[in-house]
C-alpha cells in the first residue's frame, strides 16, 4: 500500500499526511462489476483510487440508471464526501468498471485533515470542482446532444477509461448507462458497424475508428 499511495498521491499530499493515511486507512481490491456503494447506504469511509476505474450512477423513480462520471487513479468521489460529512445516506451507486485498487479513509479523519493540511483542502476542493464540471457535461449531453452523439462520446470515454479498444458491454448494459432502451442502442450500434466505426461481437464490441 505504501508504494501505491506514494505513486498516486505522493505529488499531492505532504509527507506527514501520507504517513497519517498509512496509519489509519485500509487497502481494498475489488473486481470488475463489484458494487461498492448502493443507493441508501450509509458511507463510513472515503475511497482514494490507486488503480482501475469506478462508475458513478444515479437512479430515477422508475429504477432506470444514468451514468454520471468515472473515478480514476488519483481521484475520489465528492458525492461520497458529502454523504460522509453530512452523515446522510448515499444518493449514488458506485460500481467498479475495471478491477480496482483503493485506499479507504475513515470519515472521522476528513474534517481533521481539512483544517490540518492545506494539501488535503486543495485536493477536496479540486475534487468538487472536477466532479461539478463532469456533472455539467452530463447534463449538457442529456439536454443538448442526440443519442447518436451521446453513444459516440460514451464509447470513446469507455475506451479511454479501460485503456482498451474492446468494450465488454452488452447492448442492454450500454442502454442502462445512457438511460436509453436496448432497442435504440442496438439500432445505433448496428449503424456504427455499417459505417465501419466498430465491430459487434457477442456481449462486446471492438472500436475501429470513432474519429
Amino acid at each position: 500500500m505504501i508504494e501505491e499511495l506514494k505513486n498516486s498521491y505522493g505529488n499531492l499530499f505532504e509527507k506527514e499526511l501520507l504517513q497519517e493515511i498509512l496509519e489509519v486507512a485500509t487497502y481494498k481490491e475489488v473486481p470488475e462489476g463489484f458494487k461498492m456503494i448502493e443507493i441508501g447506504d450509509y458511507v463510513k469511509s472515503m475511497p482514494l483510487l490507486v488503480s482501475g476505474a469506478i462508475k458513478i450512477l444515479r437512479e430515477d423513480k422508475d429504477g432506470d440508471e444514468l451514468l454520471l462520471y468515472y473515478l480514476e487513479k488519483g481521484e475520489t468521489c465528492t458525492m461520497t464526501m458529502a454523504c460522509c460529512i453530512g452523515h446522510k445516506k448515499s444518493e449514488i451507486r458506485a460500481i467498479a468498471e475495471t478491477n480496482t485498487k483503493l485506499i479507504m479513509v475513515p470519515i472521522e479523519k476528513m474534517e481533521i485533515w481539512t483544517s490540518k493540511y492545506k494539501s488535503w483542502r486543495d485536493f477536496v476542493f479540486e475534487s468538487y470542482h472536477n466532479r461539478i464540471n463532469e456533472l455539467l457535461q452530463t447534463v449538457d449531453s442529456v439536454a443538448f446532444l442526440n443519442m447518436d452523439q451521446r453513444l459516440l462520446n460514451y464509447l470513446k470515454e469507455m475506451s479511454r477509461v479501460t485503456k482498451s479498444i474492446t468494450i465488454n458491454k452488452t447492448h442492454q448494459e450500454i442502454a442502462y448507462d445512457l438511460h436509453s432502451s436496448r432497442v435504440v442502442i442496438s439500432r445505433l450500434l448496428k449503424k456504427l458497424e455499417k459505417l465501419g466505426k466498430i465491430e459487434l461481437h457477442r456481449n462486446s464490441l471492438k472500436i475501429i475508428n470513432l474519429s
